[in-house]
């Protein structure tokens, strides 16, 4: 039984990744099909309500990490086993892959798929992507706490943080905040090239979110 409720979890996790990135960076590509027509706030809204769908869709089945940061996150902050965090990045990558691959069918001619891509120098964006990803991790920390722990509340908060860091840093970076989101597009269209920005950032800022939530909310209930 144990094994078929892991298999359940790597499903929901796949499937929640998948959605993610078909819906986000479909949205990218569909901006440059139509020459702008998205533009990068629709392009920040559809990221952030793919987050928000998957949490209440799937928090109840797997957690909805749909992030391996997030996952790995979790792991370090003694939320999960070694084991199901490594299942959960492996099922996370592999739904990010298959919707790369069902856009690359759909849109051949497009040669970033919404692959991630520094506009500036590599470290600007590797800190950039960092901060953007502390933030998240820090917010879905906090929601997933206590009385808080409910799913549409939680929802709303996660999806509109994703939202408001794709509206600044998107232009920078890409604002990934998950290193599954950018390997779907960079494995499926060939640009691997910054591919170490978008794992490095995103892991040492969910990770650095720990401590931090840790700290501050030890600070405010007065231990």
């Amino acid at each position: 039984m144990a094994n078929v409720a892991m298999a359940r979890c790597c499903v929901s996790e796949c499937f929640g990744t998948f959605v993610l990135v078909f819906a986000g960076t479909g949205a990218v590509i569909s901006n440059n099909v139509s020459g702008g027509a998205v533009t990068l706030p629709g392009i920040a809204f559809t990221f952030g309500l793919a987050v928000m769908a998957m949490v209440y869709a799937l928090g109840d089945a797997s957690g909805a990490h749909i992030n391996p940061a997030v996952s790995i996150a979790f792991w370090l902050g003694g939320r999960m086993e070694a084991a199901r965090a490594g299942a959960y990045v492996v099922s996370q990558c592999a739904g990010a892959i298959l919707a790369s691959l069902l856009l690359k069918y759909l849109f051949p001619p497009d040669a970033f798929l919404g692959a991630t891509l520094p506009s500036g120098s590599a470290l600007q964006s590797a800190v950039l992507e960092g901060v953007l990803t502390l933030m998240l991790m820090f917010v879905i920390l906090s929601v997933c706490t206590g009385a808080k722990e409910k799913g549409i509340t939680a929802a709303i908060a996660i999806g509109g943080v994703v939202a408001l860091d794709i509206l600044f840093g998107g232009p920078i970076s890409g604002a990934s905040m998950n290193p599954a989101r950018s390997l779907g597009p960079a494995l499926v269209s060939g640009h691997l090239e910054h591919f170490w920005v978008y794992w490095a950032g995103p892991i040492v800022g969910a990770c650095a979110a720990v401590p931090l939530f840790r700290y501050v909310h030890a600070a405010i209930c007065g231990t």
